[in-house]
């Protein structure tokens, strides 16, 4: 028999509730409030967005005649709901540049109205007794799949580098999939956004292994002052690499796999601008006059791999140059040395058949 219903309520009936003492945040078997103030200023600007969040589990008891509102699930997001409203936190400009730095009476009237009428879904139980709200509460924290690396970062960082990292995983993702450097259901596990990371820590601090990601999540969590430079160097190696590709060509070619697509990006990443760690890699003149040239050099040394990785052929054939590219990408590929000889050789192979 169905235990609960659900409803819907405004940010405004919370705050009503919690100025009558009629809401309970902190029952016993909830966690403390342990969200820092970017994770509050995140959700904030989700709302201000019209974008929805999770459903709230909500119980009601009757106490000296009074209707309390027991916050079963959900009440770090109530929480920060509710100190925004008292003006206790601003809107960071991590989250939105148009609110930055704004506490909620410092939002137009019209913001601060939507906000207000904001409606949360709401699953109430009706009258049960303790130990079904915690039989209830454990189901709910039951029924999760272990998180993976990037679904890790996703929960403990809300700052600069995930914002932009994230903006630009969804900005490129139908491109990755189109072009089978990432499935959808890797997409499902955040890999646009792994990818995206791996990337942008590229433009960042050179090329490197994927193991020092988070070390960027951490940095730029509270400022990142090159982000809209960082922005506008991938939107540009993103579109040259769109210009030589479309995806469903992009698809059809070795350079779809993400340890090579990691590979050409930094390749046209370093033609364009320059990239750490290859200081003493050739930079080969990436012009949209010669895309279709690149296209068939890129073309080329696909061919090859795949006619140099063929079982027919002796692995004393293969030259030395080639046979180190191949091995850097068939072992530790996402290791920095593997990295860096395979960006140097394309470099090299670029710069040779362009001049």
């Amino acid at each position: 028999m169905k235990k609960f219903d659900t409803r819907t309520y405004n940010v405004s009936d919370f705050v009503e509730w919690e100025a009558r003492d009629q809401l309970e945040l902190s029952p016993d078997f909830q966690r403390r409030s342990v969200w820092s103030q970017k994770a509050k200023s995140y959700l904030i600007d989700t709302i201000v967005r019209g974008k929805p969040i999770p459903k709230l589990l909500i119980t009601q008891e009757i106490q000296d005649r009074r209707n309390i509102r027991v916050v079963v699930d959900g009440q770090q997001r109530l929480r920060a709901i509710l100190e925004y409203v008292a003006g206790e936190f601003p809107i960071s400009r991590a989250h939105s540049r148009e609110f930055a730095g704004r506490r909620f009476d410092r939002l137009p009237d019209q913001v601060q109205t939507e906000l207000m009428k904001y409606e949360i879904g709401v699953d109430l139980l009706y009258d049960l007794p303790y130990r079904d709200i915690l039989d209830i509460f454990a189901r709910l924290n039951t029924y999760t799949v272990k998180l993976n690396g990037q679904e890790l970062l996703n929960a403990k960082y809300v700052g600069y580098f995930k914002q932009l990292v994230y903006e630009l995983g969804y900005r490129y993702v139908d491109y990755w999939i189109a072009g089978k450097v990432v499935t959808k259901s890797q997409v499902t596990r955040m890999v646009e956004a792994e990818l995206s990371s791996d990337l942008v820590v590229s433009i960042v601090d050179g090329v490197q292994t994927n193991k020092n990601i988070e070390q960027f999540y951490r940095k730029y969590e509270e400022d990142f002052d090159n982000v809209d430079d960082v922005d506008d160097k991938f939107n540009s190696i993103m579109s040259y690499i769109g210009a030589v590709f479309p995806a469903a060509e992009l698809s059809n070619t070795n350079w779809s796999r993400i340890h090579l697509f990691y590979t050409l990006f930094t390749v046209v990443g370093h033609s364009l601008y320059g990239l750490g760690n290859l200081e003493d890699a050739p930079r080969p003149n990436l012009t949209a006059k010669n895309v279709g040239k690149v296209r068939v050099i890129l073309d080329n040394i696909s061919a090859l791999y795949d006619e140099y990785t063929e079982d027919r052929v002796a692995e004393e054939a293969v030259p030395k140059r080639w046979a180190d590219f191949i091995q850097r990408s068939r072992r530790a590929t996402t290791d920095t040395g593997a990295r860096i000889g395979r960006a140097r050789f394309v470099c090299e192979e670029l710069e040779k058949a362009l001049n």
